[in-house]
């Protein structure tokens, strides 16, 4: 198990992260908006949103499409208190974890946090599996083209450029 890497890494500082919010249940946009009011308060601020983009399953394939974003924040929470908060919403709003990688009405996954690394038996960030994934990077891309992955030291844009998957992503809405 590591511990926490990087600059600047203080409780009591402000810090950056980008969350991807994902939902293919339900009205998948009311859902994203649900699960936006319930992330903000006083210890979170959400800064920047993505379009909304209508995204074809990666995975298990045999499910409806989704409907996913990113947005940036400002928080006080540390990296493990944000995760915490993540799953408390999803559990809220009626995710549950029994199909991996499958339908969900809310998926809430920290990306990426300040320029942390952190690896512990319940939390990776960088989000493992981003740089993999379409349906993260260009909603990322839309709001921070030249944010660092900081284990890879690539830019978002970069990582686009050398992604494999070739899953569909449109923008379907603009401002939400």
């Amino acid at each position: 198990m590591k511990a926490l890497t990087g600059s600047n890494y203080h409780r009591k500082l402000t810090h950056r992260a980008f969350l991807g919010l994902g939902s293919n249940i339900g009205d998948r946009e009311k859902n994203l908006k649900t699960a936006l009011s319930l992330l903000e308060g006083a210890e979170l601020r959400i800064m920047k949103t993505s379009s909304l983009y209508h995204t074809e399953p990666v995975g298990e394939l045999n499910q409806p499409w989704f409907m996913n974003a990113v947005v940036e924040v400002e928080t006080t929470l540390s990296p493990e208190q944000l995760m915490h908060r993540c799953q408390q919403i999803e559990e809220k709003m009626g995710r549950n974890h029994l199909i991996p990688q499958g339908p969900r009405m809310i998926d809430l996954d920290i990306l990426m946090y300040d320029q942390l690394t952190v690896e512990t038996s319940s939390l990776t960030i960088p989000h493992p599996r981003m740089h993999c994934r379409r349906f993260v990077l260009i909603p990322l891309l839309e709001i921070a083209p030249d944010a660092i992955h900081s284990r890879l030291k690539k830019s978002i844009r970069e990582l686009l450029q050398d992604i494999p998957d070739s899953s569909a992503v449109k923008r379907v809405k603009r401002k939400w």
